[in-house]
């Protein structure tokens, strides 16, 4: 199979569980619903991300427009950057990494750019398709769907900690979806063993 197949075929997949999940959580559950998958460290969660990571967000609507332009920019430049790989001999592994990066971040650009133009809100509901344009909020303004949820510790700050005495510790706390898991799974291996391939097409640049 050639790079270029090779590249259609992981984004193709990708998207399709991607977006299939994101869809069934949207459609059947109501927004900070859960369900136990493994005891309590293992959830579907049905959370909504408004920003940036952890739900960073700012500078209101204008901010989220120029944050989803700002994905759409980086996913056209990893994607020509794709497109140049197939021309040139690189490491497979390295290769599928950069694929999964730029399936990641489109998918989560389809919930900005679409979510809120053919869904309801998820408050207090389950939400249901609508016509297109008559959802919760315009184009590039949607909300990104999370829902993998794994509080693999859930414990509290012993009583005589300096650092937050008492309260509930959390450890993995963060929800995410498939396509973030693409992206995080991807930089990981990158860093971890493609270190020298990174390094060499960087010096290219």
């Amino acid at each position: 199979m050639s790079k270029g197949k090779l590249a259609i075929l992981i984004v193709a997949l990708v998207l399709i569980a991607d977006q299939a999940i994101k869809i069934w959580v949207k459609t059947h559950m109501m927004l900070g619903e859960q369900i136990p998958i493994f005891g309590d460290w293992c959830k579907i969660l049905f959370t909504e991300n408004n920003g940036m990571a952890f739900g960073i967000s700012f500078f209101g609507k204008a901010g989220k427009y120029l944050l989803s332009i700002f994905r759409i920019v980086a996913v056209g430049f990893v994607g020509y950057y794709i497109y140049r790989l197939t021309k040139r001999t690189v490491p497979t592994s390295y290769f599928i990494c950069i694929t999964l990066i730029l399936a990641g971040a489109a998918g989560n650009i389809i919930d900005c750019a679409f979510y809120g133009l053919i869904f309801e809100p998820s408050y207090y509901n389950v939400a249901s398709f609508v016509s297109f344009g008559d959802g919760y909020a315009g184009f590039l303004q949607g909300r990104v769907v999370d829902m993998f949820y794994f509080p693999v510790i859930q414990t509290h700050w012993p009583a005589w900690s300096p650092y937050r005495p008492s309260e509930e510790f959390i450890f993995f706390r963060p929800i995410f979806n498939l396509a973030d898991s693409a992206i995080t799974c991807s930089m990981i291996w990158l860093l971890l063993f493609e270190r020298k391939t990174l390094q060499t097409e960087l010096e290219k640049k």
